[in-house]
């Protein structure tokens, strides 16, 4: 059933493109959207396919897509009302272009402006920024910018990243329906404007930021084959936290569509990656340093690398005449009354922890009054991004802790704390990281935060401010950080002092700290920083996104790829040309031309779904068995892991059923015949060993299990906590893998099991010994099935594959190795689910009957 979160809202089409015909690099069209869109399925005919006729000589084009384009916009004093536009060299996303180097890699940027362009204008603005910036504006109607930003991104978006719940109506945040057609609605409408300019055979694509999370869904449809990289600049919270969104899964699935997604640490790859173990039921795996997950035959990777700042236009400012101007003048106004700066720059938002920095400084003055009169917080207070009362709140508090700081500890002359409340010039704020001591970064919440790096480069300076703060040349740089543990760039910032903002006591304790430390340690600390953040700047991460991304879409050309689901639950199968649905015309019309027929058929996964409370054969079931088995032209052979005792017992009635228990180490050819086994009887004293493991990692394990085969062990956790019992799981694993390194078995694991069983055991022995009995009997088989669902079968699969060109198979025989859903298999076809195994297995049976009545 369609969710009702985009039900009547977003019907995406079935997923089949016809070919691109527009120009990718024509003006694109003004969008002028009122409101809701109430037609946002895509228009068939404007889908797009990869062409494969597409030039591949060509630097590469990437696409970069922002809520925000790097341009500052404003009108001309003239009186004509036209506009000035110039790049915003403060933009993450115009210091990401220089990065790339023009060289290469040619840029091209897809957002809104700041300012609202009239709708007669947007024609012409449009062309002078495709012309003179290869910007493609976005224009949204005021009304829906303001419920898509405001509403969805800064009320509901933003304040759960940073572990912020809507208890109650009064904290704001609840999830608004409306709120978030607006938020579907203005990525559909980005998702146009990139179609209008994207070559989708060659040029990448590079979304950023939680304001454009669905996008990815919208473009995966149009053109399945895109590459697309998302990076998430915000944090991504712990499941526990994101599992309270309404339209959880949508977003997840959402992102899944892109090829790289990147985060700033591991803590918010990790929640990531936990949120679709727990929602989707998909694990991730790490090959070679690289992460990815699994996702319909395709591979999502995971990069995580923080994002650095623009080494360039920093040091171009600090050589910048009006920063000596403002170094002087605060050099004047602290250093020479003898007075130490210490320096906060934040947003006026709830999560910077600015008020909890104003505390701690109340608390190092009463603890420490020898700092009294000689220590000045300077806090920088950058106008708040969103609305609403929480900025108005944080405001008073803010003035208000600051005035009663001042009137306790200020005297004449002398304030402890200096607020500065309004928007200043970067090179203001540079000016004040070149003169304070220590810099304070306590946010509660934040995905980056880029203040310490840039505190720390110039800190470093030049000669002519080094000149001017008194310093030699050949002086080694010194500075201090006090960052709280809660911030993105924390963990690569070791030599920090690092607190817990919400510990007033140990924040002034460090505060303090900072201050008594000797200049050598500080030295030591600032050296380090700087080693780091010169070589880790804004160019090298984004030329390591973009490498991986290039990467990763490698073998887009190679893969079939076609779109399945409806609205957000809209994504790509990707898989092998050689891998296709079994067509059940093409296996019915076999079966009925051939006359020797081997069927080999797992049961977990395959005739039984794994969800199933109860695992034994329905009648159905055994009813189509026994008419596959009572057809003398068929050999018809059932493969379970589990024990003979209960493969037995569930076909008891399946008189011609062979059977093959516990992986194939088991074997009987028919009801009445007697077991045997495809290898030597093993000894299993190595239980007495394995088994006392098992039980304990069973009493750790809340909800898992111990399975005791007569050959094997089985460890299953299917009902544990997912992340816990994968944990679990690999420690078992390696732990087993220790203690019965000398013993004839071989540790294995598999979906929610760790299994332990002996050497040279596989289903693949059955498919052999099928094959080897047949040959015996001086019986060749022209058509051969072999259906399973996960790994273990794979040993089958390549058994009949391989013997195609052997004996034991007819020249021209018909081969159909098949597993259970789109997923990278041996096999050379699938069918989706068990419904459809049920479904072909009853149709060859009725052939079967058909044939024993005539």
């Amino acid at each position: 059933m369609v969710s009702r979160s985009y039900s009547n809202l977003l019907e995406l089409a079935s997923g089949e493109s016809p070919s691109f015909e527009r120009m990718n690099r024509r003006i694109p069209r003004i969008m002028t959207v009122a409101g809701i869109m109430s037609d946002i399925d895509d228009d068939p005919s404007e889908s797009v396919c990869s062409d494969p006729s597409s030039s591949s000589g060509q630097m590469y084009r990437i696409i970069i897509v922002a809520n925000q384009l790097p341009i500052r916009a404003q009108r001309k004093s003239d009186g004509s009302k036209s506009w000035i536009f110039s790049w915003d060299e403060n933009s993450l996303l115009k210091q990401l272009k220089d990065g790339l180097g023009d060289d290469e890699i040619e840029v091209i940027y897809v957002g809104c402006l700041k300012e609202e362009v009239h709708l007669s204008e947007q024609e012409e603005v449009s062309q002078i920024l495709l012309e003179t910036f290869k910007c493609v504006p976005t224009f949204l109607p005021p009304d829906l910018f303001s419920r898509y930003y405001h509403g969805f991104c800064k009320q509901q978006l933003w304040p759960l990243f940073h572990y912020m719940l809507p208890l109650s109506p009064d904290l704001e945040g609840r999830f608004n329906r409306s709120l978030w057609q607006a938020y579907v609605s203005v990525n559909k409408i980005f998702a146009d404007r990139i179609m209008e300019v994207i070559n989708p055979e060659d040029d990448f694509v590079w979304v950023h930021d939680y304001h454009l999370m669905v996008l990815p869904t919208f473009l995966r449809k149009r053109c399945n084959k895109v590459k697309l990289g998302f990076f998430l600049h915000s944090p991504f919270p712990s499941s526990e936290i994101y599992k309270t969104l309404p339209i959880r899964e949508e977003l997840l699935r959402a992102l899944l569509n892109s090829d790289l997604i990147g985060f700033h640490t591991f803590d918010y790859a990790r929640h990531f990656l936990s949120c679709c173990s727990r929602m989707l039921g998909l694990s991730y795996e790490s090959k070679r340093g690289y992460m990815g997950i699994e996702y319909c035959g395709r591979t999502v990777s995971i990069k995580i690398l923080p994002v650095g700042i623009d080494m360039g236009q920093l040091q171009s400012v600090l050589s910048l005449p009006e920063t000596e101007e403002k170094v002087k003048e605060l050099i004047k106004q602290f250093c020479d009354q003898d007075r130490i700066m210490l320096l906060g720059v934040d947003d006026m938002d709830i999560f910077k922890g600015i008020s909890l920095k104003l505390l701690a400084m109340e608390q190092l003055l009463e603890q420490h009054p020898e700092w009294q009169g000689k220590i000045v917080l300077v806090q920088i207070a950058n106008p708040a991004r969103g609305k609403g009362k929480d900025v108005k709140e944080v405001q008073c508090e803010t003035h208000a802790v600051v005035k009663r700081i001042n009137e306790t500890f200020g005297k004449p002359g002398y304030d402890p704390i200096v607020l500065i409340d309004a928007p200043l010039k970067f090179y203001e704020k540079v000016a004040y990281y070149v003169v304070a001591e220590c810099c304070l970064v306590t946010a509660v919440r934040d995905g980056m935060n880029l203040i310490p790096y840039e505190y720390i480069i110039s800190r470093q300076g030049n000669d002519l401010l080094n000149k001017l703060l008194g310093q030699e040349p050949s002086t080694p740089k010194k500075s201090m950080l006090v960052i709280s543990e809660f911030i993105g760039c924390s963990p690569s910032l070791s030599g920090a002092i690092r607190v817990n903002p919400w510990n007033i006591d140990a924040v002034a304790d460090a505060m303090d700290y900072a201050l008594e430390m000797a200049d050598p340690e500080k030295q030591l600390r600032h050296e380090k920083h700087y080693r780091y953040v010169s070589t880790h700047d804004v160019g090298y991460w984004a030329r390591s996104f973009f490498q991986d991304l290039e990467r990763t879409c490698r073998n887009h050309s190679r893969r079939r790829c076609w779109g399945i689901g409806f609205g957000l639950s809209f994504r790509v199968v990707a898989l092998d040309p050689n891998f296709k649905k079994l067509s059940m015309e093409r296996i019915v019309s076999a079966y009925k031309r051939t006359t020797t027929r081997a069927i080999l058929l797992d049961y977990d996964g395959t005739l039984m779904p794994q969800a199933s409370i109860d695992k034994s054969p329905s009648s159905n079931s055994i009813g189509i068995i026994n008419s596959l088995c009572r057809d003398k032209n068929n050999m018809v052979f059932l493969v379970s892991a589990r024990s003979r005792k209960k493969v037995a017992e569930w076909f008891s009635q399946c008189v011609r059923l062979g059977l093959a228990a516990e992986h194939g180490y088991f074997l009987r050819l028919m009801r009445d015949a007697e077991w045997e086994t495809c290898v030597p009887v093993a000894d299993t004293t190595w239980k007495q060993i394995a088994e006392p493991v098992m039980q304990l990692y069973t009493e750790t394990t809340d909800g898992s299990t111990v399975e005791d085969k007569e050959t094997a062990l089985v460890w299953c956790y299917e009902d544990a906590d997912p992340d816990f019992g994968s944990c679990q799981a690999k420690e078992l694993l390696d732990h087993l893998e220790s203690v019965l390194a000398n013993e004839p078995v071989t540790v294995k694991s598999g979906l929610n099991i760790v299994e332990v069983k002996p050497q040279g055991v596989s289903k693949g022995l059955v498919a052999k010994r099928l094959l080897s009995i047949m040959q015996e009997n001086e019986i060749s088989p022209d058509f051969v099935l072999c259906i399973g669902d996960d790994r273990s079968d794979d040993d089958m699969f390549e058994v009949i594959t391989t013997s195609m060109t052997a004996p034991t198979i007819t020249p021209n025989a018909e081969v159909f190795a098949c597993t259970v859903g789109q997923k990278p298999s041996k096999a050379k076809y699938y069918l989706d689910d068990t419904a459809e195994i049920v479904r072909l297995m009853q149709g060859l049976a009725s052939v079967s009957e058909q044939t024993l009545t005539e």
